[in-house]
């Protein structure tokens, strides 16, 4: 736990700063949320608070607002972890049962609160062992990189947890994605429990059962959607108990010192760029005025997928040969709460400190970083050293100040940093995914902006659309907003992915209309369809096996889609229902099938619409709705029993229910 006044680490449970004495803020147990230290109830969820709740009060809690409903399974995609304590049985021969009953409940707490960490659901204990949830019953759209995150944090934890009875822990953590029915109930009375039924439980168990003690060994289809945000260990082929082929493996090494979220997501991928030369034009606009000693912002906005990062990455690539700095900070969507997080990953980059590096070298390291901006660095290496938790005791002169004043001062010092590395060469200053900013750095933003304006220093800020940029007064600040690809641009990076092979017509209108210009979702489509069989590849074009059935989504996408239905959640079974009909159904229809009707049908089409689910064309009540690429998500999650639901209406069912008789 990061203290929000001084930034020090200090010991989960505890309530106060072991470094400045501020109070410490609660995290919620049941959404994660942070709240303020003299808080008693969440403030997002309204879960009471408490400072060390035991794994045995978390497994049978809810978040609130998701409702578990015991009659209502529905298919999802799915990352499930399951960790075990490793050598308990010999445990078992030594200790005495209660002692044995204390290890356990220890080793349960421990891995709870690092699974709850990343908002993974405690589904249920398993002797000794934790059985999680990445997806259910809330999506992100990175489960897998937060189960596997979850599972370092896990082994971390459990390869320092000290015991009353010496007893040293050891834990096996396995993870495994794929599609999956959840929310069915068996048994009966009080033995009733919600259970996931598929494969992706057991493979979890399974993989579990081959890691070595403190490993993560993940699924081959957790591996697909982790790029390169993690360095993996191939295993091989493994044969595993009830599975009948050999498991692709992989042991989880470390996270990847990538610079940003961005490249670590590029394993794969090669498309070129298509479409954004207007904007790459302005944006080289603003570097030569930020060279000639006027500092510009660019603001950057666009929904995930749109391309903000590639048109950094390619004006990066105009302004190779130019002298100049560059500073990248990468906000993180685990860090949201975590004071200065972007601030300290950049420095511990542009210092190349490492982990494993004694305290002194870090300082070694960290001066010649500061000697670049501070003619003298004696009044300001304290200020950075504590602001990277590095000890500096006789090397530096203690700090007396207060929290605040150690705040402001710290503050001054990043600014001054940025003014002194301006005064050498211009700088291109990036702050990436501003809309996962934390407090902290957003307040250090808010003063370098108006500085800014006289420094050579071009800042670009990305964000999504839903992030409330508070510098859009400044004179010096460009607001740019990316539409989505026209179609030619579509059909350009269509060819690109291909090779120049051309696709049959009616596959490349599919993908042209379900992707709706959005870049990433062209590539992962485009990807999965030359990957599915459903093509023979001829000397210059590529050939369909037979007629072309309904394109399914790609795994790549699935935790992005369902992670914005579940934000909708209240009205998410209308978006089930619209999409059982087809891509593109009627108000009429909808209305004679849907739960709701009149006015609170209505507002919940409006809040679909309003999150670009759905398109609607003419007005009430004879609207049409069209989905987009997200009509698979939205099928992807439906309950079995929507299938029923528009049973009365079989000439309704195909992708052009909207356009049957009488509906």
């Amino acid at each position: 736990m990061r203290c929000l006044s001084c930034g020090a680490e200090t010991k989960a449970g505890n309530r106060f700063c072991i470094k400045c004495g501020a109070p410490l803020a609660p995290i919620c147990a049941a959404c994660g949320s942070l709240n303020e230290p003299s808080a008693k109830f969440c403030g997002q969820c309204g879960m009471g608070l408490a400072w060390d709740v035991p794994a045995s009060a978390l497994a049978t809690e809810k978040p609130p607002g998701i409702e578990l409903s015991p009659q209502v399974a529905e298919r999802r995609h799915l990352t499930v972890m399951f960790c075990d304590m490793a050598g308990s049985t010999a445990l078992s021969t030594r200790l005495d049962p209660e002692d044995l009953s204390e290890v356990i409940r220890e080793f349960q707490d421990a891995c709870v609160r690092a699974i709850r960490r990343f908002d993974g659901f405690i589904a249920r204990f398993m002797g000794d062992g934790v059985l999680a949830y990445f997806g259910y019953p809330r999506a992100h759209e990175d489960d897998a990189e937060r189960a596997v995150r979850a599972g370092l944090a896990v082994v971390d934890v459990i390869s320092r947890l000290m015991l009353p009875t010496k007893v040293r822990l050891e834990v096996r953590v396995g993870i495994g994605t794929g599609l999956v029915v959840v929310g069915e109930t068996v048994g009966e009375g009080s033995s009733q429990e919600q259970v996931v039924i598929g494969e992706t439980p057991n493979l979890a168990a399974r993989l579990q059962a081959i890691a070595e003690p403190n490993s993560v060994v993940i699924a081959d289809g957790t591996r697909q959607l982790l790029g390169r945000l993690f360095d993996l260990e191939d295993l091989g082929l493994r044969f595993l108990k009830g599975m009948a082929n050999p498991i692709p493996s992989w042991r989880v090494v470390g996270e990847h010192a990538a610079e940003s979220r961005f490249e670590a997501g590029q394993a794969q991928r090669a498309t070129g760029f298509f479409g954004r030369e207007r904007e790459v034009g302005l944006l080289m606009d603003r570097w030569v005025q930020a060279q000639n000693g006027e500092g510009q912002v660019i603001l950057l906005s666009g929904e995930a997928g749109i391309g903000k990062s590639r048109i950094v990455v390619e004006l990066r690539q105009k302004i190779d040969d130019d002298d100049h700095t560059r500073i990248l900070y990468q906000c993180s969507p685990h860090h949201t709460n975590s004071p200065f997080y972007p601030v300290i990953s950049q420095l511990e980059r542009a210092a190349g400190i490492a982990p494993n590096d004694p305290a002194e070298a870090k300082l070694d390291k960290l001066e010649q970083v500061l000697r670049r901006s501070f003619p003298t660095i004696d009044h300001v290496a304290p200020l950075f050293a504590m602001l990277l938790s590095l000890p500096f005791e006789g090397r530096y002169a203690a700090l007396n100040l207060t929290p605040r004043e150690q705040k402001e001062r710290t503050l001054l010092a990043l600014n001054e940093l940025l003014g002194g590395l301006a005064r050498h060469r211009p700088v291109l200053f990036i702050l990436e995914d501003a809309h996962w900013i934390d407090p902290t750095t957003l307040d250090l933003f808010m003063r370098t902006i108006d500085r800014l304006q006289r420094w050579p220093v071009l800042l670009i800020v990305t964000f999504r659309p839903e992030f409330e940029v508070p510098w859009s007064h400044y004179p010096n600040v460009t607001a740019l907003a990316l539409n989505r690809l026209e179609r030619s641009h579509v059909a350009a990076m269509i060819d690109r992915l291909t090779d120049g092979k051309v696709l049959p017509a009616d596959v490349r209108d599919e993908i042209t209309a379900k992707t709706d210009g959005v870049p990433l979702f062209v590539e992962e489509l485009t990807k999965a369809i030359l990957g599915s069989g459903l093509l023979k590849e001829a000397a210059d074009r590529y050939v369909l096996h037979g007629p072309l059935p309904p394109l399914a989504i790609p795994a790549t996408l699935h935790d992005s889609l369902l992670a914005r239905l579940d934000r909708l959640a209240p009205v998410r079974e209308i978006a089930q229902i619209g999409a059982v009909i087809g891509r593109e159904f009627s108000y009429r229809l909808l209305d004679a099938v849907a739960p709701v009707h009149d006015k609170v049908l209505a507002d919940a089409l409006n809040q679909l619409s309003k999150a670009e689910l759905i398109f609607p064309k003419g007005g009430l009540p004879e609207t049409t709705y069209i989905f987009k690429c997200t009509r698979a998500g939205c099928r992807l999650s439906k309950p079995p029993a929507l299938n029923a639901s528009t049973a009365p209406w079989p000439h309704c069912s195909s992708d052009h229910g909207a356009d049957a008789p009488n509906c």
